[in-house]
């Protein structure tokens, strides 16, 4: 059997130093973060009302959907309607600047409409927006 012996000056390295490769990845992952808007999204599809004086804005922070059976969504999950002011008020107090888009079914009835609209106004979020889908314009 054969042995090697080193000398005590010499050193062997073996591998492949990952200390750069870690920095790099750190850094893109932190810009990422910093960069990422974060959005809270309704969850649904849902069928817009056509409205032809409809403007094009920015896309609001928080989406809340109405469905046709008056069914409310936030963030993904199903909420009821005494649900939505303590939501609005809780992401108003994280981040204040957030806007606040409503996306109603064209089946759904206005008196939910009316509600959420009221619970978000009293929530603290006064910038209101609801979604409409554009009409063909000939």
């Amino acid at each position: 059997m054969l042995s090697r012996r080193h000398s005590e000056g010499e050193s062997e390295e073996t591998g492949i130093d990952l200390a750069p490769m870690l920095d790099f990845v750190l850094n893109l992952l932190i810009f990422f973060i910093i960069t990422t808007s974060f959005v809270k999204e309704a969850g649904i599809t849902v069928n817009k009302q056509l409205a032809m004086t409809g403007e094009s804005q920015e896309k609001g922070n928080i989406l809340i959907a109405i469905r046709p059976n008056g069914d409310i969504w936030m963030d993904k999950r199903r909420v009821d309607i005494r649900e939505v002011r303590p939501i609005i008020e809780r992401l108003h107090a994280e981040r204040a600047e957030d806007k606040v888009v409503i996306i109603a079914d064209r089946e759904s009835r206005t008196n939910v409409l009316t509600q959420v609209m009221d619970a978000v106004k009293s929530g603290g979020i006064g910038d209101v927006s609801i979604a409409t889908a554009p009409t063909a314009s000939g």
